[in-house]
């Protein structure tokens, strides 16, 4: 993949968001409510599928390097923490949000909405097993599947509609801007 230096700048920028919105969080047991995903999906919605995965590889990729940018530091041993399975589910989840709305010209508010719900759950889909492995096996804890799920998913459902409203109000009002600029 050949990145324009104008590629790069935005990559780098929604992993620095990225990062700055894992420290804004409130500490709900194993996994923190943060704005890690507000950022996420506006990184699909704004850069496109590849580039969006790419900035969030990046933010995976600096944290596992050992730069404290996840919610509890960095390095490679946070593969055993409970919440990596979100880190990974956040990759996804760009790609995903990214080519449901890159396959129209001018994305509606629900179009963006709907893609932002697909990529919370795809996140979901990918933490919450993550997290029940981890906790169980790992950790030792006593933890049931519907445990994880409250513990990983059912507790942040309302926010991250929250998230995903917001991302769409922001989106529909950017993305026209962003594309103009782009073809510039």
């Amino acid at each position: 993949m050949k990145l324009k230096t104008r590629d790069m700048i935005l990559v780098a920028m929604f992993t620095a968001l990225t990062a700055i919105g894992a420290f804004i969080k409130i500490p709900v047991g194993p996994a923190p409510i943060t704005l890690q995903f507000l950022f996420t999906a506006l990184a699909g919605i704004m850069l496109g599928s590849r580039l969006g995965a790419l900035s969030q590889l990046v933010y995976v990729a600096l944290g596992l390097m050992g730069i404290p940018v996840f919610t509890s530091g960095g390095g490679i041993s946070y593969i055993f923490k409970p919440t990596f399975g979100y880190l990974i589910g956040y990759i996804v989840s760009a790609y995903v949000i990214g080519k449901i709305a890159e396959k129209v010209e001018k994305p509606s508010y629900v179009r963006l909405f709907i893609a932002s719900l697909v990529g919370i759950a795809i996140v979901y889909i990918i933490g919450v097993p993550y997290l029940y492995i981890v906790l169980k096996y790992v950790v030792g804890a006593k933890i049931t599947v519907m445990g994880a799920l409250k513990t990983g998913m059912l507790l942040f459902i309302p926010g991250d509609i929250a998230k995903c409203i917001v991302t769409a109000a922001l989106s529909v009002k950017v993305v026209p801007i962003v594309r103009k600029v782009a073809l510039n």
